[in-house]
């Protein structure tokens, strides 16, 4: 049995330049999602949301080999990032954000499968979170960049994005800050940390 790395299979969607921006449509896919707000360095649910994330992805992997037999590996964690006060984001003022976490999941999955998995991960973790969900969700044109180093030295890519690159294209922002997780940041060095920074964008 093959097992699917969509990493690989979609390179233009996971394996950008580090060096420039590129414009591409990103399609609609299929995402296990959860909501919270503050710092998620110290808000106390926020690793309990991850958590379930990846157990409810993991479970509907097994799902799958299982029942569909088809194998693959399971997508990085993503985030999508706001604030109330736009201010607050660019100040990194963390303990005023606002977050949705989620980790992609394939259309072949189906929403019994996920409740099945919603079901099986109650029995080793505690309720589910009332905003977990799994859900369609497109961003369309985006502009979107590989940063390698620290999640906090992401300011000055993110300048020339705003500042420079979208106004050149005559665009505004069309969608929530995006990042997507590369590497385990619990085993890798902040230098070496690899995200995907992406921006959604619309016509001014």
């Amino acid at each position: 049995m093959d097992k699917i790395d969509f990493k690989k299979a979609h390179p233009e969607l996971y394996r950008p330049s580090a060096i420039d921006f590129a414009l591409i449509d990103v399609p609609a896919m299929q995402f296990v999602m959860v909501d919270g707000e503050g710092n998620p360095n110290t808000a106390p649910s926020y690793k309990r949301l991850v958590e379930w994330l990846f157990s409810v992805s993991y479970a509907m992997k097994f799902s799958a080999k299982a029942s569909l037999n088809i194998d693959y590996v399971v997508p990085p964690l993503e985030g999508l990032w706001w604030a109330d006060d736009p201010a607050d984001f660019v100040a990194r003022r963390k303990d005023r954000w606002r977050w949705t976490m989620m980790i992609m999941a394939p259309d072949f999955l189906t929403t019994a499968m996920f409740k099945a998995a919603t079901e099986k991960t109650k029995k080793k973790l505690d309720s589910p979170p009332e905003s977990l969900r799994m859900e369609k969700y497109r961003e369309g044109r985006s502009f979107q960049i590989l940063h390698i180093g620290g999640y906090d030295d992401e300011g000055p890519t993110l300048a020339r994005l705003h500042d420079e690159v979208m106004p050149a294209q005559c665009v505004t922002f069309g969608g929530k800050h995006h990042e997507i997780y590369l590497s385990d940041a619990r085993k890798t060095e902040p230098a070496r940390l690899k995200t995907i920074l992406r921006q959604p964008v619309r016509p001014l």
